[in-house]
């Protein structure tokens, strides 16, 4: 931190850490709406500061004690906010690179399942919405759908004494650039494990329907769940706890749209209903570990899951039928993912891009409806 500006890292552990600070987030209020760091409070001065209006913040009142960071896009308009506020003895410093630098940011929660013989943390990226997983079982472990760079994995597991042994993918992703092959590579040089398909053009060790991958005394079964993408699998933790990818959320389902005609979209949607109506046969009690969430995810260490039970009563689609559910999913589709075109294809060819992650992955997700 300088005394004008502070990086993405530093105010992730100070939100982490519980310390007193007040987030405060100068955009419009229809690009907050999209996207946010949680906890933060919103002052649209946006159009004011722009304009280098000397009086933009005058009107808010914040505690004079407590620091203050200031947060807009990518961070030029908060360096005037932060400037500003110091003028009036406060002290506040702008986020370096805005929201798109925060996308990258990052928190950490454990998962209890009752009944398995692993332990799972979920690794959320707190602005993005992208979820990955953990699973740990006698110091083994693997990954699940990793979304941020390998140091973050590298460094959960070394601080609890684990060693990766394996790196898995639900899909081929559409919102964020796959990090499974670096990770992979890093941790070792160790398998990659990746739905059975044709899509992409690097090495992988196959995933079949019912296939079951070891992580020390746990077993991960492979269910295909095909609808989001043709080839979408969910990973079944000691018949316990369930890894849907962007199959089911836990207020949501994944939209079949992405990379599609309408025909297959239609026929995808199709798949999606029966992939559903499997998994909801299995146990209420079974736990969904979502690959998505669409809010801001909070530093407060609470997974993001929800029973089969649970899952069902909230999300009013899966009680339709098959006809109503098509229907229903292919009128609710929100705006497709920023950028995913390029993020898929990239995914396929297993590479990341010359140009700047953060603004290729910039924004929302968008993988669910319904």
């Amino acid at each position: 931190m300088t005394h004008t500006s502070i990086d993405v890292e530093s105010l992730r552990e100070m939100l982490e850490g519980g310390e007193p600070v007040t987030v405060l987030d100068v955009r419009p209020e229809d690009q907050r709406a999209e996207w946010r760091i949680p906890g933060s409070i919103h002052f649209d001065a946006y159009e004011a500061l722009k304009t280098q209006d000397p009086s933009a913040m005058e009107r808010l009142d914040l505690p004079g004690r407590v620091p203050v960071v200031t947060v807009c896009g990518a961070g030029k308009t908060s360096a005037i906010a932060a400037e500003q506020l110091r003028d009036r003895g406060l002290q506040a410093v702008s986020l370096e690179g805005g929201m798109k630098a925060w996308s990258l940011a990052w928190n950490t929660a454990e998962v209890p399942v009752e009944g398995s013989r692993a332990r799972v943390v979920q690794v959320r990226r707190t602005g993005k919405g992208c979820l990955s997983y953990i699973v740990e079982s006698e110091g083994e472990a693997v990954v699940i759908d990793p979304a941020l760079e390998p140091e973050g994995y590298l460094e959960i597991v070394d601080d609890r004494g684990w060693k990766i042994t394996g790196v898995l993918e639900t899909h081929i992703h559409a919102d964020h650039l796959s990090r499974s092959r670096r990770l992979a590579e890093q941790a070792g040089e160790v398998p990659l494990y990746l739905p059975e398909q044709d899509r992409v053009s690097f090495a992988f060790t196959p995933v079949r329907n019912e296939n079951v991958v070891e992580v020390g005394a746990a077993k991960l079964k492979a269910l295909s769940t095909p609808g989001h993408t043709l080839e979408s699998t969910s990973y079944l933790l000691d018949d316990r706890a369930l890894f849907t990818g962007d199959t089911l959320f836990v207020e949501g389902v994944g939209r079949p749209d992405l990379e599609a005609s309408p025909k297959v979209k239609r026929s995808r949607a199709q798949a999606l209903y029966h992939s559903l109506r499997h998994l909801l046969d299995l146990p209420p009690e079974t736990v969904i570990l979502p690959g998505h969430t669409s809010e801001p995810v909070p530093f407060d260490e609470k997974p993001i899951s929800g029973t089969i039970a649970q899952v069902r009563e909230g999300v009013e689609a899966l009680g339709a039928s098959e006809d109503a559910f098509v229907e229903r999913i292919l009128e609710q589709l929100p705006p497709a993912p920023s950028n995913h075109h390029r993020i898929v294809k990239l995914n396929e060819e297993g590479g990341l891009p010359e140009e700047e992650l953060t603004e290729l992955e910039a924004g929302a997700n968008r993988c669910a409806v319904g």
